[in-house]
């Protein structure tokens, strides 16, 4: 059975997978209204978590918070499952399926046969739906491919119980009642609020802006602490967590700045306008410092850019986000 579900592509998994399900049950909302009204834009510098032994450097907030943030906003009825039992797993998902309910998944990605080898690595908090099943074959939309895929029974399997860091553990997430009116600008001012107060007020010093400013911190000196190989293989880190892994990275800024544009209009504060057009700049700066620290990292750069001078884009990049955010924390909204 396949329902009428419409799969549509979106820059990042979580808000993808969130919209078309919304979209599903009749609401409609653009992935950066989603990830705006999630609280979705974060930063984490964490040394005490690793993945692939490295510190992980994280550009959103914890996996399934942006899907649990925006159904409970806007009084969404919402059902979240993890399991032990492999076999439980499917047969539950086979019967929301075949309720005709699409159900939100979270799997790994180095399994999925879809996805170019290249793109392929341990990462345990990728989000898909599962719209259908056809004897051994479900429909599935993910939302960073163009178009439906379709994986087998053994083949879901293996990727809702992907073992390694954050092992997804079978969890499916589904819609299970919709108010009968959405209103929209209190969801989005919350979103708002709590984005400023989570970059700006978190007294551990791994998070928000601080966070950057530790990782600024912690880069300037890795040539001396760990040595060249090391020093190289944290920074390459940090650049697949910017620019490939499922965090968001220099893109999350994007959507956020397209989120405060449709925010201005909804709420009339013209001030989001202009906010939006100094996070462009902030994602800017972010990819920027992508290029520079790529090229460092593969030695291209002839020595041109040193730790020291990434720190210090570092650390421009959080005084221009503090900015940013302590205005959005003063606003009368």
């Amino acid at each position: 059975m396949k329902t009428n579900f419409e799969h549509r592509q979106a820059a990042h998994c979580e808000n993808g997978v969130t919209s078309n399900l919304l979209r599903y049950y009749g609401i409609e909302l653009s992935e950066p209204m989603v990830f705006g009204i999630g609280s979705g834009y974060f930063f984490s510098h964490m040394p005490f978590y690793k993945l692939n032994g490295m510190p992980v450097t994280s550009f959103r907030v914890w996996p399934g918070m942006i899907f649990k943030r925006v159904t409970k906003r806007l009084g969404i009825k919402v059902k979240r499952i993890k399991y032990r039992n492999t076999a439980q797993a499917m047969i539950d998902l086979d019967k929301l399926l075949d309720e005709g309910k699409p159900v939100g998944m979270l799997v790994g990605v180095f399994h999925l046969p879809y996805f170019p080898r290249e793109y392929r690595f341990h990462f345990n908090a990728h989000n898909i739906t599962a719209f259908g099943k056809e004897g051994d074959r479900y429909y599935i939309s993910d939302p960073v491919m163009e178009h439906e895929e379709v994986l087998t029974a053994e083949e879901l399997k293996k990727v809702r119980f992907a073992k390694g860091t954050y092992p997804p553990s079978g969890r499916m997430y589904y819609i299970t009642g919709v108010p009968g009116k959405i209103d929209l600008k209190p969801a989005i001012v919350h979103g708002i609020r709590q984005t400023a107060k989570d970059m700006l007020t978190i007294p551990v010093p791994f998070f928000g802006i601080r966070g950057i400013r530790v990782l600024a911190r912690n880069m300037r000196n890795w040539p001396v602490k760990l040595g060249d190989r090391s020093a190289a293989l944290n920074l390459g880190q940090v650049i697949r967590m910017l620019e490939e892994i499922g965090t968001g990275g220099a893109g999350f800024r994007f959507i956020f700045a397209a989120f405060l544009e449709e925010a201005a209009v909804m709420l009339d504060q013209s001030i989001l306008e202009d906010l939006s057009k100094e996070m462009t700049v902030v994602g800017d700066q972010w990819r920027d410092f992508a290029v520079h620290a790529a090229r460092v990292f593969k030695n291209r750069d002839r020595g041109r850019t040193s730790y020291s001078m990434l720190a210090d884009m570092l650390l421009s990049i959080a005084d221009k986000e503090e900015r940013v955010f302590k205005q959005l924390r003063n606003i009368h909204l």
